[in-house]
């Protein structure tokens, strides 16, 4: 998907979504409004706010809108978009229909998205995410953090089968990169700055290196071999077991 691609998917989707009656508003957040979407690979990110449940008629609309725009661009597919409906915002760890991999999933709106949402959130139409949008405190926003990595992250490290994909491997060390910047400053930081994170915390250059030519198009050095999947899993897994530990352990006692 190019840039101009891109921008005509995000405005008819969010055209299509006006004529939803129970949608008020669409905004996004991830990489496509923080300044590092890269076509082709990255996700767009959205979150629409409606004045009620996706149910019956209204679920239908929604869907027939997604579709419509994946027949239009094929590479729509990368459009995620969850529905949140009134009154249900105040509840971090509720799940709400979300539109991902070509179906309704249920998942929650993260603390990372809802602060992304506040901080660099872009309104495709509607209130700004203010007028819905809880805000969420640093502590709050730690917290998230902390469990993703404990929850979710390290035990996915004793799944070596996942690694030899290069989205695990990608997600994996920029996710950790990233939550160590934001417990420590705060900040939210995007994945072209956790690369520079990664070679700080002293992650494999070979895999560092392998991330950056494959997302942002770096040429490879002259006659240097291919990374091999195995290898690049080997190393990134290596790496993230201590890391982990160590990011986490460091907050627990600041």
């Amino acid at each position: 998907m190019t840039d101009d691609v891109t921008r005509q998917v995000v405005e008819r989707f969010a055209e299509g979504l006006r004529g939803v009656p129970a949608v008020v508003a669409v905004w996004a957040h991830g990489s496509w409004a923080g300044g590092d979407h890269r076509p082709g690979v990255s996700d767009l990110d959205l979150v629409a706010a409606t004045e009620r449940p996706l149910t019956g008629a209204v679920e239908e609309r929604v869907v027939a809108v997604h579709r419509g725009i994946a027949e239009e661009f094929p590479s729509a597919s990368a459009v995620h978009c969850a529905y949140v409906a009134a009154g249900t915002w105040d509840d971090l760890g509720r799940e709400h229909p979300t539109w991902a991999h070509g179906g309704l999933l249920r998942r929650p709106v993260t603390a990372v998205t809802r602060v992304e949402l506040h901080r660099f959130g872009r309104v495709l139409y509607g209130p700004p995410p203010s007028a819905f949008v809880p805000p969420v405190d640093d502590r709050r926003l730690a917290e998230f953090v902390v469990e993703d990595l404990c929850s979710f992250w390290r035990p996915a490290l004793g799944r070596p089968e996942r690694w030899l994909r290069d989205v695990w491997v990608d997600l994996g060390l920029l996710t950790l990169a990233r939550a160590s910047v934001t417990l420590e400053s705060g900040r939210l930081i995007t994945k072209a700055e956790a690369l520079g994170v990664l070679t700080t915390m002293g992650a494999p250059g070979e895999v560092v290196d392998d991330i950056r030519r494959r997302r942002y198009g770096h040429p490879a050095p002259s006659g240097a071999p291919a990374l091999r999947p195995d290898r690049r899993a080997e190393l990134t897994r290596a790496f993230l077991a201590p890391a982990i530990d160590e990011v986490v352990a460091r907050h627990r006692h600041r």
